[in-house]
């Protein structure tokens, strides 16, 4: 989704109110057609105010709540909400759809901020509790241990074949 500055919206407005067809500036510019249309209504609620970049503003959940029910249950078209209450469009949306599917009470719900911490380290090992259990672990214990004694032998080997090969003494270690 492209930006548009301030100086461009301000342009097609004035063009707009000029008599400019806005389906010609949509087709000229390649701007959605009721972009240009949701501009030109800020601009006649608002002024040039409109249609400057609004602050990021944490909507409370009793806000969210009050514009919801006007379009729910007043039925109050999205749009003129989006004008009147300076509401971005999608955020709107989205609070509509998760009240139909779950609720006013999902508007008062604390999301967490930030991202969830990571276990550091390796995970603590749960003792054993049954005999099977108990079994179950000292034998992938002893299989363990029977894979490093068999590398630890080969290894002894290699090195004693090399030596062999090199004509020294195999040494103790």
């Amino acid at each position: 989704m492209a930006k548009h500055t301030f100086e461009e919206k301000l342009d097609i407005v004035s063009q707009v109110i000029k008599g400019t067809p806005i389906l010609w500036i949509s087709r000229e510019r390649r701007i959605d057609d009721d972009m240009i249309l949701e501009w030109v209504r800020k601009y006649n609620l608002h002024g040039e105010s409109g249609l400057r970049k609004q602050a990021n503003i944490k909507s409370t959940s009793d806000f969210k709540e009050e514009v919801v029910r006007l379009i729910i249950e007043k039925g109050v078209p999205l749009r003129q909400v989006v004008l009147e209450r300076k509401v971005s469009r999608s955020a709107l949306e989205n609070w509509v759809r998760l009240v139909r599917g779950e609720g006013y009470a999902v508007l008062y719900k604390q999301k967490p901020r930030g991202r969830p911490p990571k276990g550091m380290g390796r995970s603590k090992k749960l003792e054993p509790e049954t005999e099977l259990e108990k079994l179950q672990a000292e034998n992938a214990r002893l299989r363990a241990e029977n894979a490093l004694l068999k590398k630890v032998k080969a290894l002894v080997q290699e090195r004693e074949a090399r030596e062999r090969l090199s004509g020294q003494k195999p040494s103790k270690n």
